[in-house]
């Protein structure tokens, strides 16, 4: 959506006043509140620049008809991440009661070195995320079972969380499957292979960065904690566990890799979970029923499986390490993060519809005088877009469309923009609290944006290798070859 005819031409009084008020009051929001900010201080900021922007606009005679369509739409954008969030808090509690979860931090713990663990963990989800193309489907089921992992250990939860969502992005990155993948090779109008290949200048250094640095980080981890052992006795006599209890997991990887839409899949491992709960952990069910109104067996089953779908599973094991680990999930759990969600992508979609963001990319590419500095701005342009927007897809879209003419005249194949999209845009989406990537990871691992941020390493490293080698002419594609491969390739 671009900026409405009957909006008059954007000032730069108008546009900047509100990243102002926003920047600032966001900052102030962290000052006060620290890693709870984004637990309602950030939401209240993002409403009160919504208004600013409204009554500015209103103030130059802008109906309120537009300001309205443009947060329509942009709470529209964000619909699909919000019925997502929700299906991964039904499927949390469900898997919890199954045994799913529990069975990953069992075999997990028997399976992990602790000294190794961070890079382990970091691998595991950069595989599976190459085969299924979906960094969201990753944190939401292997990203859970290791957290738990990582706890049992007594090992970092922010280490962790940075560790599962670096590797989590480098595969939604190298994947031919990844939706953003796809976005970012169309945007650019490249074959999407041939994106894919470019990254690799970018994408392995960081990755091998990263890996060297949780490495590093693992080293420091002394032997696994003698309660270990407690906690797998616990775990034993609490749940029935099996390898059998793993497959919802497979299921969910097997639709994901398949393509199936993710918030069907979600539902059906959810429901196939609640099944797998009645079947073979019936104590647990009646204890999350607590059916002291004597219930049938059928209304005690119902109860307990409707509970864990709306207010997750809360664990009773007589260890209070434990059950702090499996009380979780359900409907619930992700209310906050919709709200901040719900507000953030009104404010980007006003901002959209008003011209606020594409004024703003025209002023970033002002400084451009080299292929360094055109990266750089682009890099810069698309983390912007990922604060102001709070939503990976509109910065992929719009520096995508906005920049495409300034790489080819530059004489540089538009590969270089394609590659730059995903080393910015994609990769730093879930360092944004108030994005949608963001509140997702931090709403599924249970660890807040600016605690985990600090360790995803391939998140961070990746878009200043993509500087560094611009200003370098690293892996710079020209244009000129890019066109004779297209012509060989015609011939």
């Amino acid at each position: 959506m671009t900026e409405h005819p009957d909006t008059p031409p954007v000032s730069a009084v108008f546009a900047l006043v509100p990243v102002v008020f926003l920047l600032s009051g966001l900052s102030l929001a962290v000052y006060l509140f620290g890693d709870s900010a984004s637990a309602g201080p950030n939401q209240i900021v993002l409403i009160l620049t919504t208004c600013l922007i409204v009554m500015m606009a209103s103030m130059r005679g802008v109906r309120w008809k537009i300001l309205e369509e443009g947060m329509v739409h942009g709470i529209s954008l964000g619909i699909g991440a919000i019925m997502i969030l929700f299906a991964v808090g039904m499927l949390i509690g469900s898997w919890i009661l199954a045994g799913t979860v529990p069975t990953m931090i069992y075999y997990g713990i028997k399976i992990l070195d602790p000294g190794f663990f961070y890079a382990a963990a970091a691998g595991l989800c950069a595989i599976v995320a190459i085969s299924i193309g979906s960094s969201w489907t990753v944190a939401g089921t292997m990203g859970i079972g290791l957290m738990g992992i990582a706890a049992s250990f007594d090992l970092s939860p922010a280490i962790t969380a940075g560790a599962i969502i670096s590797g989590a992005y480098f595969g939604d990155k190298m994947s031919p499957m990844s939706d953003t993948t796809n976005l970012a090779a169309a945007c650019a109008n490249v074959d999407l292979f041939a994106h894919i290949r470019h990254m690799l200048w970018t994408t392995t250094p960081s990755i091998v960065i990263a890996l060297a640095v949780f490495t590093v980080l693992g080293s420091a981890q002394g032997e696994t904690p003698d309660q270990v052992a407690t906690l797998t006795a616990v775990l034993q006599s609490q749940f029935n566990l099996g390898v059998h209890l793993l497959l919802p997991l497979a299921t969910m990887l097997y639709l994901a890799y398949k393509r199936f839409p993710a918030f069907p899949a979600i539902i059906a491992c959810t429901l196939l979970a609640s099944v797998m709960a009645v079947l073979f952990q019936y104590p647990q069910v009646q204890a999350l029923a607590d059916s002291g109104d004597n219930l049938s067996p059928a209304l005690t089953t119902l109860k307990a499986t409707l509970i864990s779908l709306f207010d997750g599973y809360s664990a009773d094991t007589g260890n209070a390490f434990l059950d702090r680990l499996l009380s979780k999930g359900g409907m619930s759990s992700m209310l906050t993060t919709v709200w901040l969600i719900i507000c953030a992508l009104a404010l980007g979609g006003v901002m959209e519809r008003l011209g606020i963001l594409e004024y703003l990319l025209n002023l970033m590419l002002r400084g451009v005088k080299s292929t360094g500095s055109l990266v750089a701005t682009t890099v810069s342009t698309c983390i912007g877009t990922n604060v102001l927007a709070s939503e990976q897809y509109m910065a992929v879209a719009l520096p995508g469309r906005m920049y495409r003419n300034a790489y080819t005249s530059r004489g540089l194949s538009p590969l270089n923009l394609s590659r730059t999209l995903e080393d910015s845009a994609t990769i730093t989406s879930p360092l944004v609290p108030w994005n949608t990537c963001g509140a997702y990871m931090t709403a599924t691992l249970g660890i807040s944006t600016l605690a985990y941020a600090p360790y995803a390493v391939f998140n961070i490293v990746c878009p200043i290798v993509a500087i560094v080698y611009a200003y370098l002419n690293i892996g710079q594609k020209p244009l000129e070859t890019d066109l004779s491969m297209k012509a060989e390739a015609t011939a």
